[in-house]
């Protein structure tokens, strides 16, 4: 551990106790404990996390008003994400995801390096909304992540894969969504039902692919998993920002 991450460490030790970011340290640990052989390609599990890839998008009491936020909020949502599709397609960008970056995964940003995308109010003003009041501000998105529409092409494959870690979990606000559209994870497969979320732990092995002749679209949020804590959440930012440091990245 660097200098900095046992700074970031100590300091939250002595406001919230000494044992309140054990599960963060262990993951730092060499060989990191025990995972589910599905997440074998994640790079950091967090032990003491419920080991679930799917998840019932209303079970968790904190997640739960997010969701409810957006499935109201879809008819709008949707409305403004066909204009901006029609008519602002230079703020789109090719996904580029830690393994690769697809042409025919088309991002539209809503937050991004930690902070809303202020240009996104105008373009989705309803999605921001909803990002800024809901999620964002009560601290319920994790700020090493994003918030994005994503937009796969007809023919777009996303190769299995395992995302970085375990401690946050990704929402899909099912946004547009034609026949031939579908995501595995852990070997179960599921379908997008339009105006509805769907709640999956990414540390496991998922893929998706659009076997149809319309674009499907799905917002796209990176919650903190409900199972971590304050303190954790607060550690965790620490460790990777250091980690993103030493590797040169913004």
């Amino acid at each position: 551990m660097t200098p900095e991450i046992e700074n970031a460490f100590a300091a939250i030790r002595a406001e919230f106790g000494a044992e309140t970011i054990t599960r963060v340290e262990r993951m730092l640990e060499p060989g990191g404990g025990e995972r589910h052989p599905l997440q074998k390609a994640a790079k950091w599990i967090m032990p003491g996390l419920s080991s679930t890839p799917w998840h019932d998008p209303y079970a968790h009491p904190e997640l739960a008003p997010v969701v409810r936020a957006l499935e109201d909020g879809h008819r709008a949502i949707k409305a403004e994400f066909a204009s901006a599709w029609a008519a602002r397609r230079e703020e789109f960008s090719d996904y580029e995801h830690y393994l690769t970056r697809q042409d025919d995964w088309q991002a539209l940003y809503l937050y991004r390096d930690g902070n809303l995308v202020e240009k996104s109010a105008a373009t989705a003003p309803a999605a921001h909304r909803i990002l800024r009041d809901v999620v964002v501000g009560p601290e319920k998105i994790c700020p090493l992540l994003e918030c994005h529409f994503s937009t796969l092409l007809p023919g777009a494959v996303i190769r299995p894969h395992c995302d970085l870690w375990n401690f946050s979990i990704n929402l899909h606000l099912a946004v547009e969504v034609p026949e031939g559209c579908s995501i595995t994870v852990a070997g179960e497969t599921r379908t997008w039902e339009e105006g509805k979320c769907l709640l999956f732990d990414y540390s496991f092995e998922h893929e998706a692919r659009n076997t149809g002749t319309r674009p499907r679209t799905c917002l796209l949020i990176d919650l903190w998993h409900p199972e971590t804590t304050l303190p954790e959440r607060r550690a965790l930012v620490a460790v990777m920002t250091e980690i993103r440091r030493l590797m040169g990245e913004s």
